[in-house]
């Protein structure tokens, strides 16, 4: 990470995610803000950069405020930022003249001038320049489609932050250091200087290290003895910590804080030194005589160092959330009303859920925050469709797992915390889809994914309980869990760093057959995609685009014909892509004949975008083939049907997938390319 501390210092920027604030403590809040600027400016492949200030704004807008408690000094957060890999940090010195800066004269000059981002992440209540008249409102004037944008922290998340900074003061004020070090996720840090003390320590075999703070507005914890540990010339000891006004000496008034380490003889005045607070131990206790402090020392060392000798520490890396449910929202108010509750009522707590809105306008957000509060919400600008929705939402959300969930699904108890258990049970599985079966009709598979998706020699892809228009019954006759060619976006878990390796969804898509895209490229990188069936959901379908829209024809059409296009080796298209011209064009005529003139007309219409924009698709398949080949690329077999579905429902009269079974039963093994 570079640090710069004046604006003189810095280079020229280009295609950078920024965020600015105090970010005093650095606590979860702050640090799901980090890792979303992180995972943004890796997502355009920019570089992160976060803005803070130093002295603390608060001490130059209000001399005359004592009050000001911090949490972190400039050096403990500039290491604690560090740890998070972000590639900037600029430490700006907050004066009187800068806090009087005109609202546009910030955002042109500092902000856009100095930075030139792509992406602004800011608060909703973020205020700035002269007398805090700048608002995210005037912010989002200088938004550029496609060159600059401003994502706005919705109000649930900045008040999370503002009031896990009130509940991390108020723990340390009254000594529950271990409560505090939970909400700030790591141990809480004292920094200073050792220096010399009235050395009465020694006399009574407790030599002890007097330390003088770097910032004299840090917060000091509650007096009393704590358990630690602390860094001298870069080596850690397990110590005990003492804050107080030194019990056996009468009229002491000022305020100390030494440290014991044990086992250490070393001479260390002047040194720095970094205590991380561990453990409340007691609190401040007063004795009469010498002896009897001596003797109470003996018992805190004894506790002290039994359970330091035992504690592991639960900080010891970057924490992210396991898995995270994450529903795309558009103008969905009555689906959100009808399914949303049976997702919060069984999803694990320690899952969040997010809902990614793309600018509804039906007040369904409104609607969720109102009527859940504490689920996560994120806002973009405009209806970037499915694809796109998704790419924009996930890079702003930090999880091991995505279990994506289209807005129209009820799902059943422990859903999601069973995916998650059958995904990590099965050796380079990266992607599980539970058994999709009709909201309407819950005896019936669901056309979006029925028990698992497949894709024949030509490219068409069908279900386990579906082929082509045909539904089955769920009789249980695909409840053993098998490898799959894709998994269904209407319910879905994926691991995320694969997500975002690969590319995530192909944004050009708009919606329908990106998930099929996308697994394909997953199977070509050697991973595996399984089907859950012991895990229902129920669908309601057509939330997007109804079954007998016009556009889903033309989507479906061209976008399927762009997936095989850009997964499939060149010596297969030589005869696929005749054949499909022939079959496709038969699937326009039978349209034709049903009198739907418009469904004809949308699969030539699919055809003619994909030839103009044909060397687009070129520099996609180029591109999507370079990722892939950083893992160990495979021709994939399970999953993927030997035969021709056409010619199975129409010729020979197939209606079930079980019945291709004994055909593409020898499908279901990898083979190394």
């Amino acid at each position: 990470m570079k640090i710069y501390r004046d604006l003189t210092s810095l280079p020229a920027f280009t295609n950078t995610v920024i965020t600015i604030g105090s970010f005093d403590g650095v606590h979860r809040g702050h640090q799901r803000l980090i890792r979303q600027v992180k995972r943004l400016a890796k997502g355009i492949k920019g570089e992160s950069v976060i803005i803070t200030f130093h002295p603390h704004p608060r001490k130059i807008v209000y001399p005359q405020d004592r009050e000001l408690e911090i949490l972190t000094s400039l050096e403990e957060k500039i290491l604690l930022i560090e740890k998070f890999g972000i590639d900037h940090l600029v430490i700006i010195p907050f004066t009187v003249e800068f806090s009087q800066l005109h609202p546009r004269e910030y955002i042109e000059k500092f902000l856009l001038g100095t930075f030139n981002p792509r992406y602004i992440v800011i608060g909703y209540d973020h205020r700035f320049g002269l007398n805090r008249e700048g608002s995210i409102a005037l912010l989002k004037e200088y938004e550029v489609e496609g060159e600059r944008e401003v994502i706005e922290i919705d109000k649930q998340a900045v008040e999370e932050i503002v009031v896990s900074s009130t509940k991390i003061r108020n723990a340390i004020n009254q000594g529950q250091i271990e409560l505090a070090n939970r909400l700030l996720n790591y141990h809480y840090l004292l920094s200073g200087i050792i220096v010399h003390g009235e050395k009465i320590g020694s006399t009574i075999g407790y030599p002890t290290a007097n330390i003088q703070l770097v910032e004299k507005e840090k917060l000091i914890p509650k007096d009393g003895v704590y358990a630690v540990r602390i860094t001298v010339d870069e080596a850690t000891y397990d110590a005990m910590l003492y804050i107080g006004k030194r019990p056996v000496i009468k009229g002491q008034d000022k305020r100390v804080i030494e440290v014991h380490i044990f086992d250490f003889s070393e001479v260390i005045y002047g040194l720095p030194v970094q205590v991380e607070v561990i453990k409340h131990i007691r609190d401040e206790m007063s004795f009469d005589r010498i002896d009897d402090l001596k003797l109470q020392l003996m018992e805190d060392e004894v506790e002290t160092r039994r359970y330091l000798s035992n504690y592991q520490s639960p900080y010891g890396g970057r924490q992210q959330d396991k898995g995270a449910v994450v529903i795309l929202n558009y103008n969905g108010l009555r689906h959100l009303q009808e399914f949303l509750p049976s997702v919060v009522a069984h999803t694990a707590s320690h899952l969040p859920i997010y809902i990614v809105d793309n600018h509804s306008t039906d007040k369904s957000i409104e609607w969720v925050q109102q009527k859940y509060p504490y689920l996560q919400v994120i806002k973009l600008n405009k209806n970037y469709g499915f694809a796109e929705g998704y790419n924009r939402g996930l890079a702003q959300v930090d999880a091991q797992y995505y279990l994506l969930l289209n807005s129209d699904v009820e799902v059943s108890p422990y859903w999601a915390t069973r995916l998650l258990e059958q995904l990590e049970s099965v050796d380079q599985a990266v992607a599980i889809q539970p058994k999709i079966l009709s909201y309407r009709d819950k005896e019936s598979f669901e056309y979006a994914g029925g028990a698992g998706g497949w894709m024949d020699a030509t490219c068409y892809p069908f279900c386990m309980g579906r082929l082509l228009n045909e539904v089955e019954k769920d009789h249980h006759q695909y409840d053993v869990p098998v490898e799959l060619a894709w998994a269904s976006g209407a319910a879905m878990a994926i691991r995320s760093d694969i997500f975002h390796n690969l590319g995530g969804f192909d944004e050009d898509y708009f919606a329908h057959h990106e998930e099929i895209d996308l697994c394909w490229r997953i199977r070509r990188a050697g991973f595996k995609i399984i089907s859950a069936p012991g895990v229902q959901v129920y669908h309601l379908g057509g939330g997007t685009l109804g079954y007998q829209s016009p556009q889903k024809v033309y989507l479906n059409f061209r976008n399927n014909l762009c997936t095989y296009f850009k997964n499939k080796p060149w010596s297969q298209l030589v005869w696929i892509f005749p054949l499909r011209v022939v079959l496709d064009l038969a699937a326009a005529a039978h349209y034709l004949t049903r009198k739907r003139f418009d469904f004809a007309y949308q699969v030539l219409h699919a055809y003619g975008s994909f030839l103009i924009r044909f060397p687009k698709w070129i520099e996609k398949r180029k591109q999507y083939n370079r990722r892939i080949a950083q893992y160990k690329p495979i021709t994939p077999k399970a999953g993927f049907y030997r035969g021709s579905i056409i010619w199975d429902y129409y010729v020979r009269g197939l209606r079930a997938f079980s019945q291709l079974q004994s055909t593409s039963s020898s499908t279901l093994h990898e083979e190394r390319a």
